[in-house]
């Protein structure tokens, strides 16, 4: 009987031990903080709106005749801008359209149902004569009959004429930035097209 010997099983190669992928390294190294201007530090929005340009905001309305002529109005307390829409300056809690509906009654009698009709949206920067930058919304008051027209009551502390005159015939009588304001408004009346004029700044 033949001796029976237990069978040794064949070693197993070991495993080579992985080499780590070195980490690459940006050359030159960041600094802590990145070059260039840092971002402004976060303020409570009364701080932040004290660092903001401030700007009045108007509303305005824009009228003509039965001959499709501009109406405006003369102020006797603007010598740099004698002839205007009816209209002024916000209120405290006034939208655009409420504005120009109430500056329109007070100058005017008239008294507009709506609903409003956007015709320009008027910009200008400030200027030496006025401190602040000018945000102006300008409404479609549509055509006068004659007879509105002539109804007309005016402020005499605002202004003491109304006329209603084609634009070329305005030209002379109203300081050029104040015209092409004008004309970019009566295109956006012929066109329907509202305008952006963003030109009207307070000159020096």
């Amino acid at each position: 009987m033949s001796e029976s010997r237990p069978t040794t099983p064949a070693a197993t190669p070991a495993r080579p031990t992985p080499t780590p992928t070195p980490t690459p390294t940006a050359w030159p190294p960041h600094p802590a903080v990145p070059p260039g201007p840092r971002p402004r530090p976060w303020l409570p929005p009364d701080e932040f709106a004290a660092t903001l340009p401030k700007a009045a905001v108007f509303g305005a309305v824009f009228f003509t005749d039965e001959d499709d002529r501009p109406v405006q109005l003369r102020a006797t307390y603007a010598r740099n801008h004698p002839w205007q829409w009816p209209g002024g300056v916000a209120e405290s809690g006034e939208r655009p359209w409420e504005t120009a509906v109430r500056e329109c009654r007070e100058e005017t009698g008239i008294r507009l149902p709506g609903p409003p009709r956007l015709l320009a949206t008027v910009f200008g920067l400030p200027g030496a004569d006025w401190p602040l930058a000018t945000v102006g919304v300008v409404f479609d008051g549509g055509r006068l009959s004659a007879e509105r027209l002539a109804a007309i009551v005016l402020d005499p502390d605002e202004h003491d004429e109304v006329r209603a005159l084609t634009v070329p015939e305005w030209r002379p009588l109203m300081p050029p930035r104040d015209h092409a304001r004008l004309e970019a408004v009566m295109t956006a009346r012929h066109t329907g097209r509202p305008a952006y004029f963003d030109t009207w700044d307070w000159e020096s």
